[in-house]
């Protein structure tokens, strides 16, 4: 994502999703903020999702960024009445944008030069599945259950990427499961499947979340943005694709300021101080 912009001013205000920061630490949290309607997605959700990712990718102001769900879930889905009612009165060209424009939240969530964490409880279902399938890490606490109910609704199970990200994580056999039956996934065969990054305790997952974002702010910014980056594009290469761009990115980060600051700190014997640079 290029840092360069143009004449459009940053957004002060988030009208469909609420944006927090630590500055301290250069993490932002993105809660989904419905809690009456279980955090269900609307037309300007998907647009605020995909702008501010966008946005926060051109500022650079983030070396973190949680995604969390408001109340007793993480995100429902698509909103029942304003998203599937409404796509009843849509024409072809209009439901091609709305669909191109759920799945670049997905890809903006993948693309963005900062680690996601998810931080999943009680239900993560529809859109909301696959928003946390998107996120480099899944924090789930065992109220947590995982739901990708497109064919519930008589669509494809391939919705939003599901059906390119879903097998990579969890394996081909699972995926057709998961994607096929539309059947929920509690928190502990998540975790068996590998669908989840780590299960927490009861309620635990936003601190759990919010200590690994943390961490992860604290160190090198430009090591995890490249590793993210790699770990992206090199899902289709052939294997001497992959490692000549494995290698090519690192003459390029050995010629960076964190990797001689890891060898100055570790000669003077003190902690490394990352500049993401």
């Amino acid at each position: 994502m290029s840092p360069f912009t143009g004449s459009a001013p940053r957004t002060e205000e988030w009208r469909h999703l609420r944006l927090t920061r630590d500055p301290d630490i250069e993490v932002a949290t993105v809660t989904l903020a419905r809690p009456e309607k279980l955090n269900a997605l609307t037309f300007g959700a998907y647009a605020d999702l995909r702008d501010l990712l966008a946005e926060l990718s051109r500022e650079r102001s983030v070396r973190a960024l949680v995604l969390a769900g408001e109340g007793r879930g993480f995100c429902s889905g698509g909103d029942v009445d304003e998203i599937i009612g409404a796509t009843l009165a849509l024409d072809t060209a209009r439901l091609l944008d709305f669909n191109r424009m759920t799945g670049q939240v997905v890809r903006a969530i993948r693309e963005c030069p900062f680690p996601v964490i998810a931080a999943v409880h009680g239900v993560a279902a529809g859109a909301g599945a696959v928003l946390a399938l998107a996120a480099d890490f899944r924090i789930a606490d065992p109220s947590a259950r995982f739901a990708f109910l497109f064919t519930r609704v008589g669509l494809s199970g391939g919705d939003m990427g599901a059906a390119y990200l879903l097998p990579r994580v969890v394996g081909l056999g699972h995926a057709t499961r998961l994607l096929m039956l539309g059947e929920p996934v509690a928190a502990a065969e998540a975790e068996r499947i590998g669908l989840i990054s780590e299960l927490t305790g009861e309620g635990g997952a936003d601190a759990r979340a919010a200590e690994l974002a943390r961490r992860l702010a604290e160190g090198p910014a430009l090591a995890h943005a490249q590793t993210k980056a790699l770990l992206t594009a090199e899902l289709d290469m052939p294997l001497a694709a992959a490692v000549e761009l494995d290698a090519a990115t690192q003459a390029l980060l050995m010629n960076g300021a964190d990797y001689r600051e890891f060898h100055a700190a570790f000669t003077e014997k003190r902690p490394p101080k990352w500049q993401g640079r």
